[in-house]
């Protein structure tokens, strides 16, 4: 059987930079592990899963070698497009794609998985693991050495009876959970925190969970919003109460208003607008599902689902081009393990397509970044709202 050409993946709409592959040494360590189960087992891809499959190299590196039925989960909307593509590309089909759910998982006996860099959201996947998958499932979790620790081991240990760490290749490593335990009766995930009148929903791979992250504590801070959704008075220099740099509310459309948290994590930011501004019309749209789906859960809690539609989407590309009032932004700075800007570059000009002329995007970010000049570049004037030594607050003004 001819090499599965990895080389030909990509990465697609997924930032794509020299030093970013589409697969690494964990996916070969993954894929070369299944064949062997699937062999001595005498299984096939039916009774396969892969979650966390970041570009489709596992995927369809195993349907090539004729494992066909393979179910696989994608957090990423990026993920689940590249996959669909490289897949058109290299004319492999006879998989399926699921959320992570009993569809992903029923009768699973071998689960392969990319190990994510939360605690937590490894957590809620091992517990479905044990939940849903065939009594004698084995999870094979790999990862990069450098970003692997003890804690990982511990946590699949309260899903799974026996916990192995394999030797190291090629400076990535595979864990083998075997023996499901007997789950609680009821799921561990979502998680739910009250902030003053503000309740946060998360399941486990939602960024912050169901903390609220500094950087949407400043940005909120500067819109003058509380967490619970009411508008603040801006407090006099020195009273030592609160900001004294509350940004004045955009100019309102004819009607309502139209205002996209992009990247909206659990919805906090989407929320509390809407709860301070209920004629607004709030889109919250996320590229990971486990977001989505804690931003779904946050609106419900919250009750303002009549104005706010949370969507899965990446980068906005189905919000419609100069359609929005405002944006709310607290941009991510990692792609994955890697520190990148690319990733809030391209939400800077998905930003600059879906603001309207004259329509304003409101971003926060670590100060050391200094975003101001390629946000004026891209949307239009800028300027400095806030400024501390962790985060920077800034307004930018869609050009005509």
């Amino acid at each position: 059987m001819p090499e599965f050409p990895y080389s030909r993946l990509r990465r697609w709409p997924d930032v794509e930079a020299e030093n970013l592959q589409a697969y690494d040494a964990t996916d070969l360590l993954l894929v070369d592990r299944a064949l062997a189960l699937a062999a001595e087992r005498g299984l096939d891809g039916s009774e396969i899963a892969v979650i966390g499959d970041e570009y489709g190299a596992i995927t369809l590196s195993l349907t090539d070698a004729g494992l066909r039925g393979i179910r696989v989960h994608q957090d990423l909307a990026t993920g689940r497009r590249a996959l669909a593509r490289n897949a058109a590309e290299l004319g492999i089909d006879g998989f399926s794609a699921h959320e992570l759910a009993p569809s992903l998982l029923d009768g699973a006996r071998v689960v392969l998985l990319q190990l994510p860099k939360a605690l937590a959201e490894l957590e809620e996947i091992a517990d479905a693991v044990a939940r849903w998958a065939a009594t004698d499932a084995v999870l094979v979790a790999g990862g990069r050495v450098k970003h692997m620790t003890l804690a990982q081991n511990e946590v699949l240990g309260r899903s799974f009876g026996v916990v192995q760490a394999q030797r190291a290749e090629r400076k990535s490593r595979l864990i083998v959970a075997s023996e499901p335990k007997e789950v609680p009766v009821v799921s561990p995930f979502p998680v739910t925190a009250e902030h003053e009148g503000l309740t946060l929903v998360a399941h486990g791979g939602a960024f912050a969970g169901a903390k609220l992250d500094i950087g949407t504590r400043v940005l909120l801070d500067v819109l003058g919003v509380s967490r619970g959704g009411a508008l603040r008075q801006a407090q006099g220099p020195g009273s030592g109460e609160g900001p004294s740099w509350v940004a004045e509310p955009v100019e309102a459309s004819p009607t309502s208003p139209t205002v996209l948290d992009l990247g909206c994590g659990t919805g906090a930011l989407a929320v509390s607008y809407a709860l301070a501004h209920p004629d607004a019309r709030v889109i919250a749209t996320d590229r990971s599902a486990a977001a989505v789906a804690s931003a779904r859960a946050t609106v419900a809690a919250n009750g303002v689902a009549d104005c706010v539609t949370v969507t899965h989407d990446d980068a906005a590309s189905e919000v419609p081009t100069a359609s929005v009032d405002v944006v709310l932004l607290n941009p991510p700075f990692h792609l994955g393990a890697s520190v990148h800007t690319g990733a809030a570059t391209r939400l800077f000009e998905a930003s600059a397509r879906v603001l309207r002329p004259g329509g304003e995007l409101l971003t926060v970010f670590n100060s050391s970044l200094g975003y101001r000049s390629e946000l004026t570049r891209l949307i239009g004037p800028t300027e400095q709202l806030h400024r501390t030594p962790k985060f920077t607050v800034t307004r930018s003004i869609r050009r005509s």
